[in-house]
């Protein structure tokens, strides 16, 4: 559908009850809010619900500006296809006006489509075009562009609407934020120096993922240079990568945050540290839209379309002959890419950006 006959549908939709699928990796969430705010802006009147994995919800606790989060599960098996029904029975119910589907999967816009949702909104992407009302095809400079865009694009293109790629702040709670303050004031061994969160692992795979002794050897320099403190922090899957990581250090005082915190519990803490350095994931997003002085260590992905948001934030990437190759893993298993980027850098980035 064209840009005109996208805007001339927009411009007849009445939008009392406004439904966002939101994405699938924390990275992601945080590069879609500059669209979830506009959004919120162009329908100050309408019932915003965000529809999204149960282990990001946590991500909107105590957002002023939502009106309703709808965690959901998908299980296996016949209890997936009994989660399917309920959650489009659930969401028929509702009685949404208009659907904006940020995600670029088939199933997506389907669960959409069956609740009967008269406005859907989407990328026709995925053979999901006929579910959808107003569509469009990114272009390829949306596509090499970076993320925040693709998401504004699709509002602009379909509903006329216009965002700020640099609105991307996520919501502190209060309450979790004293919460993770008296977390961290039983286990800092140097109260009052920096304290630098550390992200040394990625969902996506290896090929994300920094050296264990890499991130060891920063933890040492950081304490003997700088009398810094470190934190790492993570998923619970991630938790097996931060014991390991602490026990190369040869400091062995890094605090384990991995595994302790949920999503909004993580955005306090990372709010209390001084600053962050780590693979490309979504602790990093995390750290540079809360304003963090933010160290991403690129290896297989591309910093200029997942580059981590906000003024204080400063990429490490070795281009090698194989890179971005965006795989998992090192095809060649060498990560060449990310053991060429050596600790002292990662501080000195640091350092640069007035973080220590």
């Amino acid at each position: 559908m064209s840009r005109e006959k996208n805007a001339k549908a927009a411009a007849h939709l009445k939008v009392e009850r406004l439904l966002v699928r939101e994405v699938n990796w924390l990275g992601d969430v945080v590069m879609s809010l500059p669209a979830l705010k506009a959004l919120r802006k162009a329908y100050p009147g309408a019932r915003l619900s965000v529809l999204v994995k149960r282990e990001l919800a946590g991500f909107f606790d105590g957002a002023p500006w939502m009106d309703e989060v709808l965690p959901f599960r998908i299980g296996r098996g016949f209890r997936g296809w009994q989660d399917r029904r309920h959650l489009v029975a659930e969401l028929r119910n509702r009685r949404f006006d208009l659907a904006v589907l940020l995600p670029n999967s088939f199933e997506s816009a389907f669960w959409i489509w069956r609740a009967r949702i008269p406005a859907r909104v989407g990328y026709a992407r995925d053979g999901r075009g006929l579910l959808l009302t107003h569509k469009l095809r990114p272009p390829h400079a949306v596509l090499e562009a970076h993320q925040v865009h693709y998401y504004l694009h699709l509002l602009r293109e379909t509903l006329g609407l216009e965002g700020d790629p640099h609105d991307y702040a996520p919501h502190v709670h209060e309450g979790h934020r004293e919460k993770m303050r008296a977390w961290l004031h039983e286990r800092r061994e140097r109260p009052g120096k920096k304290l630098i969160a550390l992200a040394v692992a990625a969902a996506y795979g290896p090929a994300k993922e920094w050296p264990a002794e890499h991130y060891a050897a920063l933890i040492d320099r950081l304490a003997e240079n700088h009398g810094a403190e470190c934190v790492l922090i993570g998923a619970p899957s991630e938790r097996a990568k931060c014991e390991q990581v602490a026990a190369l250090s040869e400091r062995k005082g890094a605090i384990l945050a991995a595994g302790e915190t949920g999503v909004g519990e993580a955005i306090a803490l990372l709010s209390l540290c001084d600053a962050f350095a780590g693979n490309d994931s979504g602790s990093m997003h995390l750290a540079g839209a809360l304003g963090l002085p933010t160290v991403g260590i690129f290896g297989s992905t591309r910093a200029d379309r997942t580059g981590p948001l906000g003024a204080r934030t400063r990429v490490l990437y070795r281009p090698i002959d194989c890179s971005p190759c965006l795989e998992r893993t090192c095809r060649f298993g060498h990560y060449s890419c990310l053991k060429q980027i050596a600790p002292e850098e990662v501080e000195a980035a640091l350092v640069g950006l007035n973080a220590l």
